[in-house]
């Protein structure tokens, strides 16, 4: 009989562990944007921007 509790543990266990090292990943990247002397900050609107499409008024 198949063990699907074994193999339910070792697939979340795996996709954890890939999950971890894809945000490590993106934390070392980001910092490295963040250290770079290229590195530029951009203000991103957000909420109710009349400017936004289908605003109905």
């Amino acid at each position: 009989m198949v063990n699907y509790k074994e193999m339910y543990s070792i697939l979340f266990n795996k996709m954890t562990d890939i999950i971890e090292e894809i945000q490590q990943t993106q934390r070392q990247t980001e910092e490295m944007y963040l250290n770079s002397k290229d590195s530029e900050f951009v203000l991103l609107k957000t909420g109710q921007d009349s400017d936004r499409p289908g605003k109905q008024e």
